[in-house]
């Protein structure tokens, strides 16, 4: 199968791609930013037994990339309040930024989390705050924590707090022991979850703007169909099973509806739903192969992959319906669009000289950026504050998650004990 045939496959939801046994994921930065500045952050004493927030803190931070943390080996002391603070030691090893905190338990099972940011050449006091929490959010709570100082360190939301999904497979012995589950852990890895187990291809996640849902497309029935799953109660519909392509779905801003690639009239053409009713208005009419739709922030335009020219390009409609307009002209495959969460830029896939790499489309200007150095990477996500975009990268024959800063300065693996992973999505 050509890379052409592949990912046109793939984002419309037909690929079979052998992929990754589950496990938990860790976070691996192999490129940072060497002048990001310097923070350091104590342990927090008082947690619930096996957490220790401030590492969590810690470790967030470090891997953002925007951010030098001190080692915890390196610190010259520990102190637990403010008259403790020895801001002359801290001077002294270079740190900007120090933050200091508790836990105090208020109740069986529950805690209070107390943390304080101080300017450490000056002396003063940044931030404070306190957050309840029950035991089993204490690395919630942490996450929650790093968001509120990313937040007042550089004036941007946070995005720690937030969430991932992504697909899995364990490949046994043979094709029929292959086992699909579709995943959800926080943004560091911890807390994987399996919201579906499938003998059968699980792919092309989406999620709700609440962060309640997941759209995906399974072959459970030995064709692709598109589901909605509840992540709290579990609960799924099938909302797409018509005779042909069911894939790409995609939900828009507000919720209502969803976007997808259908092939009900003869070619795969992208369609809207309506969730409420189940109603269909068809976006797209043309003998091409046109999927991989993604809405604009503010729900106005969709941007979606076609070969109507004869390569992948990205086109951009109107989400009520009108001409599509082509977007990318530079290199021979561009695919996979994704709006950053300003709405100013278009993450892709961006092929050429038999490399397929993520890069970001200026639509002010239609500069292309390219922001790995990867062979076979794909499938980008944004983070929902636009710092990072997730995807899924290929090296050495072995499939894996990465992320990498809007800038390309920073660049990380999100790596499972064994096996792969492929088809990242981030949370609102």
């Amino acid at each position: 199968m050509n890379r052409i045939t592949f990912a046109f496959l793939l984002g419309a939801g037909l690929a079979t791609a052998t992929l990754a046994a589950q496990a938990e994921l860790t976070v691996e930065i192999n490129q940072g930013a060497e002048s990001g500045t310097p923070i350091a952050v104590v342990p927090f004493g008082g947690a619930p037994a096996g957490e220790n927030l401030g590492a969590i803190v810690a470790a967030d931070l470090a891997r953002i990339g925007r951010f030098k943390v001190l080692p915890e080996a390196q610190l010259p002391e520990r102190p637990a309040s403010p008259e403790q603070i020895q801001f002359a030691a801290w001077k002294a090893l270079g740190q900007d930024e120090l933050v200091i905190g508790q836990v105090q338990q208020d109740q069986p099972g529950h805690y209070i989390a107390q943390f304080q940011l101080f300017d450490a050449v000056r002396g003063t006091q940044q931030l404070a705050s306190s957050l309840p929490f029950a035991a089993p959010q204490a690395r919630k709570t942490a996450h929650r924590i790093a968001d509120l100082i990313y937040k007042q360190l550089t004036g941007d939301n946070g995005a720690f707090a937030t969430r991932i999904s992504y697909v899995t497979v364990s490949p046994g012995d043979s094709p029929q022991e292959r086992r699909y589950s579709l995943q959800v852990a926080d943004t560091d890895g911890f807390n994987p979850q399996n919201l579906i187990k499938s003998q059968e291809p699980l792919m092309s996640p989406a999620w709700s703007p609440d962060g309640q849902q997941i759209a995906y497309v399974s072959f459970e029935s030995r064709k692709p169909v598109v589901y909605i799953q509840n992540l709290s109660s579990g609960e799924r519909r099938k909302v797409s099973d018509l005779p042909g392509l069911n894939g790409a779905p995609a939900f828009s801003p507000d919720g209502s509806q969803l976007a997808l690639t259908l092939s009900k009239d003869g070619n795969p053409d992208i369609y809207v739903m309506n969730l409420a009713n189940g109603s269909l208005r068809r976006l797209t009419d043309h003998f091409a192969i046109d999927t991989e739709p993604s809405w604009s922030p503010d729900g106005r335009q969709i941007v979606f992959t076609s070969d109507r020219g004869g390569k992948p390009q990205l086109y951009l409609v109107p989400a009520p319906g009108g001409e599509p307009k082509r977007l990318t002209h530079e290199g021979d495959y561009n695919a996979h669009g994704v709006f950053s969460p300003d709405g100013k830029s278009l993450a892709m896939i961006h092929g050429g000289g038999g490399n397929y790499r993520i890069a970001v489309l200026d639509l002010g200007s239609l500069q292309l950026r390219v922001l790995t150095p990867g062979h076979l990477d794909e499938s980008p996500s944004f983070a929902p504050n636009g710092s990072l975009i997730l995807y899924a990268s290929n090296s050495g024959g072995a499939a894996r998650l990465s992320a990498v800063s809007i800038d390309g300065k920073v660049r990380q693996n999100l790596r499972i004990d064994s096996g792969e992973a492929r088809q990242p999505a981030w949370s609102p």
